[in-house]
């Protein structure tokens, strides 16, 4: 089941599975990877309650072991269509009997949807409905599609800054990094930089990042409310997915102890997590 929520400017069509973002479109215009399976079969999904890859996909808590898989489990589950207006839609989902085998917390997640002029605003909601702290991180992993030559597109940072990111090995954030060459906080882009697979930038000046078009203004991302970013495309995909996160892969000094992980957020008992960033058409 998909729900549509649309204003003067922009339509937004997102899936009951996962809460998932499928489509945004300016007229007939698309602007999120359409999910191509041959590429990437997502369009925008969920990460939530972890972000990226657990060594051995293994965690404990109160030192016993937990599974869970990479980017964890909420964007491969249904959730419910809690409230619709014309311009704006929430989804939840609640833990129940086969998350908390695999998640021993109870939680609700709420994604909320609302378009605002030419912009969409992706909100996150977590609810720890523990009397105990409760560990996790969560994530956006958007797909802007990028019609024609992948290299007429540039990434702008919003500040000039020395855009060290690390990186990954065997999914996992490694202690070795580099920096991103730009000019005047411009990053051309091409599929070399990502041959080793994402861009992890453990923290940001920067709040924003616009895509251009031959220096033309196409979309921007902006993510005030979090600390970390992602940056992937794969080998010739005509996208690119620029994701907010809280959290990231494990790194070598894990000690596999969630509420020691790197990234992690501790949510107090009964109280509420809010965040929130926007896709904006230029």
């Amino acid at each position: 089941m998909n729900t549509t929520i649309s204003n003067s400017t922009l339509k937004a069509s997102i899936k009951n599975a996962g809460a998932e973002l499928f489509s945004l479109k300016n007229q007939d215009k698309e602007f999120i990877w359409e999910g191509n399976p041959d590429f990437w079969g997502k369009h925008s999904p969920i990460l939530f309650p972890i972000v990226g890859t657990l060594r051995n996909n293994i965690y404990t808590v109160d030192e016993k072991e937990y599974q869970l898989p990479r980017h964890g489990f909420a964007r491969d589950m249904e959730f419910l269509l809690t409230n619709k207006t014309e311009n704006s839609v929430t989804f939840s989902l609640q833990s129940n009997v086969e998350t908390l085998k695999k998640y021993p917390f109870k939680f609700e997640l709420q994604l909320i949807y609302t378009l605002k002029e030419s912009t969409l605003d992706i909100e996150y909601k977590v609810t720890n409905q523990n009397k105990t702290k409760m560990p996790f991180s969560i994530g956006a992993h958007p797909a802007i599609a990028l019609p024609g030559d992948f290299e007429n597109y540039s990434l702008k940072f919003e500040k000039e800054e020395v855009l060290q990111f690390s990186l990954l090995e065997n999914d996992l954030v490694s202690n070795k990094t580099q920096v991103l060459e730009t000019t005047k906080n411009l990053v051309p882009l091409n599929y070399k930089l990502f041959e080793n697979d994402a861009l992890v930038f453990k923290t940001l000046e920067s709040s924003s990042l616009t895509i251009l078009e031959k220096s033309k203004p196409y979309l921007k991302v902006a993510f005030e409310d979090f600390p970390s970013l992602g940056i992937w495309t794969k080998e010739q995909a005509p996208f690119i997915c620029i994701e907010p996160w809280f959290g990231y892969s494990d790194t070598p000094e894990n000690s596999g102890d969630i509420f020691e992980k790197e990234g992690v957020l501790i949510l107090d008992a009964d109280q509420t997590f809010t965040s929130k960033f926007s896709i904006q058409i230029l």
